[in-house]
């Protein structure tokens, strides 16, 4: 929808991108600049969050085919003009901008007035002309029905939810119950714009959005990483020096059995192919975190059997190296 102050405004500079820029590298340029300058990651920064709006603001304009061509148009009319009559100590105005067209004086002299025969689509059909508009759009600054607002809403999902998709019902602020699909791979914190949502229009044009931010509750087994399902698996000393075969949990399906090699340190990752999170994005794997589990308990013939190994242990220190890296 155009704007009075598309005059004083240069969107092209505000993005820091050419007017001959291509579509696609344009949305490259907004999302770059909307990452550094987003609310929720400079809380509390009103310099910020009034860049941002600048940036979504030009974005809008410059995104939508019709509405830059417009842009375009009225920027080629000349920087800095207003749609306002001039004055003492001002610059060209309104009569400076469009006195030509009603038999104006070269440059439109200050006080002078105009009369025009309004023709059978009236003003609004001559200034709609040059802008590229068709007739019965309504007079100059009304470019069609205003869109509703947008709407920001939370909501609480659990983590297999998040990790598998579903669709859940919700109900807005005025008690209407609404339907929202979860993508499979949503993350905590994301945000999903639920189109034509928001409130209405107030003159019958297109209704605002829902911009929805999702909250994921923890698993107590797993997390995500990425696309990918973190769980730590708990394996006994001589399961971890001997080797073994173990189990381990999937998100919502059976075990799948791991083979754990001899002499498998604590932290080391196991990897199960394909059995993360699947998304548009891709699919990740579970990623099985071997954790060495320590007795907190011994019997009598346990601890003589530990001693007896330990009477047998070669003398190396495992705390060499590390003692050694760090004097250097």
């Amino acid at each position: 929808m155009a704007s009075q102050d598309w005059f004083d405004k240069d969107f092209y500079k505000t993005l820091g991108v050419s007017k001959d820029i291509s579509d696609a590298d344009l949305k490259k340029a907004y999302r770059k600049l909307a990452r550094k300058y987003h609310p929720d990651s400079n809380q509390g920064d009103a310099t910020a969050e009034a860049k941002f709006k600048e940036i979504s603001e030009a974005y809008s304009v410059l995104s939508d085919a019709e509405e830059r061509k417009e842009y375009d148009q009225i920027r080629a009319m000349g920087s800095g003009a207003r749609f306002t009559s001039g004055g003492s100590g001002q610059g060209g105005g309104f009569e400076d901008v469009f006195g030509g067209m009603f038999g104006g004086g070269g440059g439109g002299a200050r006080g002078a007035s105009y009369s025009y025969q309004q023709a059978p689509g009236g003003f609004d059909d001559i200034l709609g002309g040059m802008f590229g508009r068709g007739g019965g759009r309504g007079g100059f600054g009304a470019y069609g029905p205003t869109r509703g607002r947008d709407v920001t809403a939370r909501t609480t999902i659990d983590f297999v939810t998040a990790v598998k998709g579903d669709t859940i019902r919700l109900q807005t602020s005025d008690g209407k119950p609404i339907t929202v699909k979860i993508p499979a791979g949503v993350a905590d914190q994301q945000k999903i714009k639920l189109r034509g949502k928001g409130e209405p229009s107030p003159d019958g044009g297109e209704a605002g959005d829902i911009v929805l931010t999702v909250t994921v509750r923890k698993h107590p087994v797993f997390e995500r990483d990425g696309l990918n399902l973190r769980v730590n698996v708990p394996v006994t000393f001589v399961e971890a020096t001997l080797g073994a075969t173990i189990e381990v949990p999937t998100l919502g399906g059976n075990p799948v059995k791991l083979k754990v090699a001899a002499g498998t340190p604590s932290g080391r990752v196991l990897r199960v192919k394909g059995r993360g999170v699947e998304s548009s994005k891709g699919k990740g794997d579970l990623l099985a975190v071997v954790q060495v589990a320590v007795p907190s308990h011994l019997t009598s013939e346990q601890r003589e059997a530990l001693e007896a190994f330990h009477a047998v242990e070669t003398d190396e220190n495992p705390r060499t190296e590390l003692l050694a890296k760090a004097r250097e």
